[in-house]
């Protein structure tokens, strides 16, 4: 049995059944050891990856996050959730400990909500019994924290409509409310937002979309930390993205937070070709007030009318703009002498200036 614990040996030798049951009665009847059982609640406790998203955001949220970032993906048959928070953190001799059953920081705080009890100490012993992988990826104890889990679509079900956004409805006066959808990701999300909107913001999107959030989150940040020469590893996960200034460091940064984001991926975001997201509410109460607009302005022609500025004047207006710069630029310790894009579409007018860093 070299190399063997005598624990593995009992386990195959009796098919698992020695070191499942703490009394047998016969007929049948056993009484399972308390690691068995918790097992088995843990497959009750997850059921589909929109119950294990809903645990990760109630974890942020009881560990006091203002501002919750959550990010999925599907790669063939694989489904992976990345998030970020602001709030209490995980130490680092923890950051393995919370997946084991019982493990909790909520001792006296035992509560129940919207989707039932928590303060077990169960949640992420249920998420990572479920899932391929289940870590935290980043912490720093009093800024927050980056989760991310994988599970495999088969050994656990998710909802075959994930590209669907709930509709909500309602007002500030009435309150507001979900209608029908599929019961996805999304919805799960809103769902949560909805309930918790008092206590914290959630972001949700696509990897990508996600981290250019976080990068323009964390750019309040990014000065201070620059002139303490914080190396962006050292700072708090949801601020890390806006001290990176080029697209290898960038996607290398995003990784180590969990967020799949290629290097072509990242240069996008830093030329600023990938727009921040607005807070989820605040996406679905936009597409509740473009619903309920008056039907003659929702079917109103556009407008087909190209747009087309004669050369000299865009000359004239991209020097003005560089003038502008130079103001902003020194405040900011960024390149001055950078020249802006300006392009021209049918309903537009783009202007962007590569945020070069002075070192």
């Amino acid at each position: 049995m070299e190399g063997r614990s005598l624990a593995s040996f009992i386990d195959e030798a009796s098919d698992g059944s020695l070191l499942r049951v703490e009394d047998d009665w016969g007929n049948g009847f056993v009484r399972l050891r308390v690691s068995e059982a918790q097992k088995r609640q843990a497959k009750q406790d997850i059921r589909c990856v929109e119950d294990a998203v809903i645990e990760m955001l109630r974890n942020a949220r009881d560990a006091h996050a203002r501002t919750v970032f959550l990010a999925t993906a599907r790669n063939a048959d694989v489904r992976t959730i990345a998030m970020v928070d602001d709030g209490d953190g995980v130490p680092r001799d923890m950051s393995e400990r919370i997946f084991e059953s019982r493990v909790t920081s909520k001792l006296d705080t035992f509560s129940e909500d919207d989707w039932g009890v928590h303060g077990r100490g169960m949640a992420l012993y249920s998420i990572r019994e479920n899932a391929l992988e289940a870590r935290v990826v980043a912490s720093v104890p009093g800024e927050g924290s980056a989760f991310r889990a994988s599970f495999r679509i088969g050994d656990i079900s998710e909802r075959k409509d994930q590209s669907t956004l709930p509709e909500l409805s309602g007002s500030v006066r009435l309150g507001w409310r979900l209608g029908t959808g599929p019961r996805n990701i999304a919805r799960a999300a809103a769902e949560f937002a909805l309930s918790c909107r008092s206590a914290c913001t959630l972001y949700f999107g696509s990897p990508v979309e996600i981290a250019a959030t976080l990068a323009a989150y964390g750019r309040r940040f990014a000065r201070d930390a620059a002139e303490a020469g914080i190396a962006p590893e050292d700072a708090a996960p949801a601020k890390r993205l806006a001290l990176c200034s080029d697209a290898a460091a960038f996607s290398q940064c995003a990784q180590g937070i969990g967020l799949d984001v290629s290097q072509r991926s990242a240069y996008r975001i830093l030329q600023g070709e990938v727009s921040p997201l607005a807070p989820l509410l605040g996406i679905l109460r936009e597409r509740c007030a473009r619903d309920d607009a008056p039907a003659d302005r929702r079917d109103a022609p556009r407008d087909m009318r190209g747009l087309s500025i004669a050369p000299d004047d865009l000359d004239d207006f991209a020097a003005a703009l560089k003038r502008a710069w130079r103001d902003l630029a020194a405040a900011y310790y960024l390149d001055p002498d950078v020249e802006p894009v300006v392009k021209v579409s049918r309903d537009e007018v783009r202007v962007a200036f590569p945020a070069s860093k002075q070192l």
